[in-house]
């Protein structure tokens, strides 16, 4: 077997006894928790653009849980050309166990934010197109698959998409082969090679909600 795959193999099942062993999350605690969070993803998880911060009420407990220990221990935002990935990290960095990430985990995944508006101009019809190759981990609508290790993406700020899709093409976001997941996610990105393609795409997402 190909050593790489065989390395692939091993780090995907590690993350998955990882995050199985973590204890259930306990909203009510979460909430507390959440508190320092609401400053800038505001009080139901809305989201703050003029703070170039996303939504994140209403997202999966286990996609919340990966991200926030993903920051803590530099697989995610690893360099300061992440630049708002890096203002993330010092931030989980006040969540000092994995009981309280799975506690405030739990609080996101239980909101339910408001619908956002779009802001990027983009034809959500040619990204209808272009997102079928994205079904088959996100879901018809975007609901994602925990068993793909995909996350929720409808609803979700349109530009934050566009930045997301962005910082993969260009190895901001899952250039680091020991984020297993993220580098998983870039080559899909590179499907999407104009900007336009990058804005019909997150235009689609958008009206998933």
């Amino acid at each position: 077997m190909n050593s790489q795959v065989l390395n692939g193999m091993v780090a995907l099942l590690a993350f998955g006894v990882a995050f199985s062993a973590y204890a259930a999350g306990d909203p009510a605690k979460g909430k507390a928790a959440y508190e320092i969070c609401a400053v800038c993803h505001g009080a139901s998880g809305e989201g703050t653009p003029e703070l170039n911060v996303p939504k994140i009420g209403g997202q999966e407990e286990w996609y919340v849980a990966r991200q926030l220990q993903n920051f803590k221990s530099g697989l995610r935002a690893p360099t300061t050309s992440d630049v708002y990935g890096t203002q993330m990290r010092a931030l989980s960095m006040t969540l000092t166990n994995d009981q309280e990430i799975a506690d405030v985990s739990a609080y996101v995944a239980s909101m339910r934010p408001p619908a956002v508006a779009d802001t990027v101009s983009g034809d959500a019809a040619q990204g209808k197109a272009a997102y079928a190759t994205c079904t088959a981990c996100h879901g018809a609508n975007g609901e994602g698959n925990k068993a793909l290790n995909s996350p929720k993406l409808a609803g979700q700020h349109d530009w934050y998409i566009v930045r997301q899709l962005q910082n993969y093409k260009s190895g901001v976001r899952g250039g680091d082969s020991k984020n297993v997941f993220d580098t998983q996610m870039r080559p899909m990105a590179m499907i999407l090679t104009t900007d336009e393609a990058v804005n019909n795409i997150a235009a689609y997402i958008n009206s998933l909600d």
